[in-house]
């Protein structure tokens, strides 16, 4: 039976979804401003895990440059980490017609 067969199915892309969710959460991805100066890391479920900071880029007289530089960062990890889950959602749905599930 054809509804059978569409419920196994789903089934199994929760299963898929469930591993993918474990998969995200012990991924890491950096990402960097002022040239490596300040670094982000977070993992595949976007949360901040670290920043650093290099001493140099610390100008007590420029809050706002350092403030800058760590969003920069933040968001550049942040990208590489929806890059990512982006990546695997499309394999995981590709051929099963989900669209932009």
């Amino acid at each position: 039976m054809k509804i059978d067969k569409i419920f196994k199915q789903a089934q199994r892309v929760q299963a898929q979804m469930a591993t993918l969710q474990e998969e995200l959460a012990k991924t890491e991805h950096q990402g960097s401003s002022g040239g490596g100066m300040v670094t982000a890391r977070v993992n595949g479920q976007g949360d901040l895990l670290s920043v650093k900071i290099s001493k140099e880029v610390i100008d007590p007289s420029d809050p706002e440059m350092l403030e800058d530089l760590v969003v920069s960062a933040v968001n550049d990890a942040l990208r590489k980490s929806r890059d990512f889950a982006s990546e695997r959602m499309n394999r995981l749905t590709g051929g099963l017609g989900f669209g932009g599930f």
